[in-house]
């Protein structure tokens, strides 16, 4: 471990000690982390600040913890293995807050996840009128609550009648759509049979009745004529037949083939019984206010506290109360454009890790470790002085406050650094700078170097070759929004969060131009087995070509199949699951953690093994092979900043922000010439943001138009053109308020995006700033 400081404080003795931490690329790193402070840790993407933080302290302390319960409860918790480290001391109880999705299934809202949406509910049930006085009543995952029809769920999935039934054509014509209702089946003959709907009207000429009957029709039984002989069966309605043997049937338990032919014909869409509201009738009848639980449920957060500081009455205003500091916690971490009823499903990272903050803000605990990672994702400049405040107020409660970040603006806040790398991957895993934050700004670091260094504009911008239009746009907050994006050259679109930038490009414009290549931040498969070379495609033609060198089965080259080590069966450990006790996780001795069974390591592709050209970084095995398909793909790891990844390391070790990248790196080969980036600087270090830019210039300079949704000042500076959305988020945004060129940007008033880059210029460039 080598490390320099400008003469730290010593580490206080009751601090975290890490001693010979060893967790992936970790190289036997000790340090002592001080308690009560804020900590951030900062480094290259890859570098080991996870490994540090989340896999080693992290991990123990939830291991200890769990261990204090007993065997039944501890049974029923996530099991933990106990990290590979010679020692890790002076724990105190962790809570993590992750980037990980909220996710969640159907049921699962911001306000249930928040807990707020009980005080609600207490409100109605002690407040509302009329009311039976019963909290669950207004519970839409309670059978007392949910509307019976969507069973609280607010959608459901119905038989589209237009798309099953031609109106145009008659029975005998084929008006009925559906497989097997083909002319003379004896689907279709239940209709056309029925004596009382004519087979040769067009349906579109029947009258209400006969719609109805056709439709919904029962009550008589109509013959069927078969090769067979002929018999009577119940009349049912084609709607109602075809709800009931296809959209209620259990999809799972068909072929894929029928599967598919039955939702052709079904769409889903807001609940026609409670229109999205997943309540009954029962439960939308209490109104406070003049306003249901739905419509309460429906307000943006920041308008929500407003009618809740209305409140005057001696039964409800101690509930109104409560809610409204709750409500107010989640404004003050910039999510008050949210609404209660917002599935968590569709929120994203940043948006569900600062939810899971709120969980604890509340709390009056003392310490406690909290654990971030990189709380300021998906954050626009303004909201980090919040989240900052936020941490801040953890630390002063008495706990110890610990961050993975890259955002300068966090880290400037930091009582500590630790300062990972020297690079990434196997050239990290130690520790190259500990102390303060000034001494960090004149240490000889890759991230010291990013916080001293000057940033500069572009002096001249791309002039654009033509023009994708949006056209009243009016999706979620949008508010009938038309705008222009420039092909040929580097648009970035700005705003702060919830303004509507992602609405406007990755659900609009993706949807309006389906040839646009889409990179966003939805995670990648990552178990033990998926690695780099899988997931680019590379192992199929690696096998072939050990075949064809060999003369073996192409298969024989598989750690999934037959050349798996049949011990370990190709995960190079060997786990051990034990009852009530955490799985032990050892090293497979059969074959030293390869994979592969010794007799398939005998085989030699121009002098390496299978495992050797798994071991290679993309850097090395660009120049090993020597076939241009497999050359192309390892550049598009190189082009993006991965030249240290191994071939076969287990996709799930992988830092966010490699991920992110090495999903943009399989979309580097398209053929298609409009890229959308959601925030592709999500995870990156200040010096990976000079890679990506070199790379998006690269794009761009080829002829292709690139689209990038953003916060990094650093990106929006150096576009051609800039789409900035607001003035602020949620009700408060949804209009474009600036388009034009940075330089244009940085003179324009009542741009939240351009106070921060006038403040960020002034500070890092001695370029004259325009004031607006």
């Amino acid at each position: 471990m080598s490390a320099t400081a400008d003469t730290p404080a010593p580490a206080e003795p009751d601090g975290i000690r890490v001693v010979g931490a060893r967790e992936n690329n970790l190289k036997d790193v000790s340090l002592t982390i001080p308690k009560n402070k804020i900590t951030v840790f900062t480094g290259v993407s890859g570098s080991g600040k996870s490994s540090i933080v989340f896999d080693t302290v992290g991990v123990e302390a939830q291991r200890q913890l769990n261990g204090t319960f007993p065997a039944f409860i501890r049974n029923q918790l996530p099991k933990y293995e106990r990290p590979r480290a010679d020692a890790i001391e002076n724990l105190s109880a962790p809570v993590i807050v992750d980037q990980k999705p909220v996710g969640g299934n159907a049921r699962s809202t911001v306000g249930t996840m928040t807990d707020i949406y009980s005080m609600i509910r207490a409100l109605f049930a002690r407040h509302g009128s009329p009311t039976d006085g019963l909290v669950s009543t207004y519970s839409f995952n309670d059978p007392k609550g949910m509307c019976p029809e969507c069973d609280g769920l607010g959608q459901s999935v119905r038989a589209d009648v237009d798309l099953m039934l031609d109106k145009a054509k008659s029975l005998n014509e084929g008006a009925i759509r559906l497989p097997n209702y083909g002319v003379g089946t004896p689907d279709w003959q239940l209709y056309a049979n029925s004596g009382k709907l004519d087979p040769d009207k067009r349906l579109g000429d029947y009258t209400p009745e006969e719609w109805q009957l056709l439709l919904h029709g029962s009550g008589f039984k109509v013959q069927l004529n078969v090769k067979s002989g002929s018999y009577k069966t119940n009349y049912e309605g084609v709607v109602d037949r075809f709800t009931r043997l296809g959209v209620k049937r259990d999809l799972s338990a068909v072929s894929e083939r029928t599967r598919e032919a039955i939702q052709r014909f079904i769409t889903e869409g807001p609940c026609t019984a409670c229109d999205g509201a997943r309540l009954n009738p029962a439960a939308l009848a209490t109104k406070v206010d003049g306003r249901n639980i739905a419509d309460w449920s429906r307000m943006q957060i920041s308008d929500l506290i407003e009618v809740l500081a209305a409140i005057d009455d001696p039964v409800a205003t101690p509930i109104a109360t409560a809610a409204r500091t709750a409500l107010e916690r989640v404004a003050a971490i910039g999510l008050g454009y949210l609404s209660l009823d917002r599935a968590t499903a569709t929120l994203s990272g940043g948006e569900s890790q600062r939810l899971k903050l709120v969980r604890h803000l509340g709390s009056t605990l003392t310490g406690m470790t909290y654990i971030f990672d990189e709380p300021s994702v998906g954050l626009h400049p303004r909201d980090v002085g919040r989240l900052n405040d936020l941490l801040r107020a953890l630390r002063d409660q008495g706990n110890t406050v610990l961050v993975v970040e890259h955002d300068p603006d966090v880290i400037a806040i930091a009582d500590h650094v630790v300062d990972v790398g020297p690079r990434a991957g196997a050239h990290g895993g130690e520790i190259v700078y500990e102390g303060t934050v000034a001494g960090l700004r004149t240490a000889d670091t890759r991230t010291g170097e990013g916080l001293r260094r000057a940033t500069r504009g572009k002096d001249s911008f791309r002039t654009p070759s033509g023009a994708l239009p949006i056209r009243n746009a009016t999706l979620h907050n949008l508010k009938d929004v038309s705008v222009d994006i420039p092909t040929g050259v580097l648009t970035a679109v700005t705003g702060v969060a919830g303004s509507g930038k992602s609405t406007l490009i990755a659900d609009v414009f993706t949807a309006a131009h389906p040839e646009a290549v889409f990179v966003d931040q939805s995670a990648i498969a990552a178990s033990s087995r998926s690695t780099p070379a899988t997931y680019l495609g590379l192992m199929d033609p690696v096998r072939t070509l050990f075949a064809k060198t060999t003369g073996a089965a192409a298969g024989l080259f598989s750690f999934n199949s037959e050349g798996a080590c049949g011990d370990c069966q190709g995960r190079g450990v060997i786990i051990t699951e034990l009852a009530y006790m955490d799985p032990v996780t050892t090293h497979c001795d059969s074959c030293d953690g390869r994979r592969f069974k010794d007799e398939v390591l005998a085989h030699k592709l121009r002098g390496k093994s299978i495992a050797d050209v798994l071991e290679l970084s993309a850097e090395d095995a660009v120049t090993f092979f020597t076939e241009a398909p497999l050359r192309r793909k390892l550049r598009g790891l190189i082009d993006v900043g991965l030249d240290y990844l191994s071939l076969g390391q287990p996709l799930s070790t992988l830092s966010g922000g490699e991920r992110q990248r090495i999903k943009l790196a399989t979309q580097l080969n398209t053929t298609g010439t409009v890229y959308v980036l959601d925030e592709p600087t999500t995870g990156l270090h200040m010096s990976d943001v000079d890679t990506l830019l070199t790379l998006i210039d690269g794009l761009v300079d080829k002829g292709n138009t690139v689209i990038v949704i953003e916060h990094n000042l650093d990106v929006i500076q150096q576009a051609d053109w800039i789409i900035d959305l607001g003035p602020d988020g949620g009700r408060d945004g949804g209009e474009i308020i600036f388009t034009g060129t940075p330089t244009d940007l940085l003179t324009t008033a009542n741009s939240l995006t351009a106070d921060h880059l006038r403040q960020y210029r002034a500070t890092h460039t001695t370029d004259p700033i325009p004031v607006g």
